[in-house]
């Protein structure tokens, strides 16, 4: 096991035991099957399941979809799965693995693993999401600065024809580095559908008692809204430096306007209204 990086095959095992002794290891917990014809001594996590698939194969895997993505730490889908580029040999698609066909798909070396580039692998993803969570990958990997909205472009180019792409296309236009969650990105892209005008990011209030920045702000009328998560105060202590935030921010005229997950996912049109009315009165006010 050792000389296998903790791992070994069933070939190697059975040079040393016989079946019915493997068998026993197994169900006594003594030993796991992580794969077919793949066995640690314990319970691996994520990456430790990638490197027994690499023991069986013989070689380091080349990643993919959401593995790669997790790779680059810009995966906003809590890739649980591991997925691959088809490696030339006999592997078997099975719960927790996908193995994938990508022919001619750029490669990239991330920590010493080949995997599919940053930007294809976000357009990859985003293909199979839904319109909020497409948006939220293609945001992430712009943040992350492992690409830039060009190369997403020709990655969306590249790989035209394949379901999914024309609303990955769509979403291009929008795409933006600067947003730092994947609800962020959902409730940008609500305002972007209900015809809300489009925010700065991360925008920065200066004040006279400090610095604030807010998720999403619209300076001409002093409007800002803050995607506030559950966790949003996790103590005294914090819950005391919001309330002085929000204090500074409207002590300088601004209007702040709260969003929660519900005004997201399941009352959109109410969330744009609030916004565009909270924005129309400022107008008027001016």
């Amino acid at each position: 096991m050792r000389a296998a990086g903790g791992y070994a095959r069933t070939a190697t095992l059975l040079g040393a035991i016989s079946r019915q002794q493997l068998d026993g290891l197994v169900r006594r917990g003594e030993l796991v099957r992580v794969w077919h014809g793949v066995y640690a001594m314990a319970e691996p996590d994520y990456w430790g399941r990638l490197a027994a698939l690499d023991a069986f194969i013989g070689r380091r895997a080349v990643a993919c979809m959401g593995t790669a993505a997790r790779l680059y730490e810009f995966d906003t889908e809590a890739t649980t799965a591991i997925h691959i580029l088809d490696p030339g040999v006999r592997v078997r698609p099975t719960v927790g693995l996908m193995v994938h066909q990508r022919v001619g798909a750029p490669l990239r070396r991330v920590n010493g693993r080949l995997a599919t580039t940053p930007a294809w692998t976000a357009v990859e993803v985003a293909r199979t999401l839904t319109r909020p969570r497409a948006l939220a990958t293609l945001d992430a990997v712009l943040h992350s600065g492992l690409c830039s909205p060009a190369e997403l472009d020709a990655a969306a180019h590249e790989q035209r024809g394949r379901r999914g792409i024309v609303r990955v296309r769509e979403l291009l236009c929008i795409a933006d580095g600067r947003a730092e969650s994947p609800m962020e990105s959902e409730a940008r892209l609500v305002m972007h559908d209900f015809g809300v005008p489009r925010p700065e990011l991360q925008y920065v209030i200066d004040g006279a008692d400090g610095s604030w920045r807010v998720d999403f702000a619209w300076p001409e009328h002093l409007v800002a809204a803050e995607y506030e998560s559950i966790d949003w105060h996790s103590g005294p202590a914090e819950m005391l430096r919001d309330r002085r935030r929000l204090a500074g921010i409207q002590h300088g005229g601004w209007t702040v306007v709260p969003i929660v997950v519900s005004d997201v996912r399941l009352h959109p049109a109410r969330m744009a209204a609030r916004l565009n009315d909270h924005l129309e009165r400022a107008a008027l006010a001016c």
